[in-house]
């Protein structure tokens, strides 16, 4: 019994280390489309910035 308790027990530390490390990878990601985007679109954000000077698309 001990045994079984021990495999479950280190498979949920496991699962929870998995679901602690999820949200930073995600957002990762999320930043490095967003760069690779005002990069593809930086003529659109530079005629934006003439009639709104520091406009920045926002980061979500």
């Amino acid at each position: 019994m001990y045994i079984a308790y021990s495999a479950i027990q280190k498979q949920n530390d496991h699962d929870q280390q998995n679901s602690n490390l999820q949200p930073l990878h995600e957002q990762a990601i999320r930043y490095h489309a967003y760069v690779e985007t005002c990069t593809k679109y930086s003529k659109e954000i530079a005629a934006i910035q003439k009639y709104l000077p520091g406009w920045t698309p926002t980061f979500r």
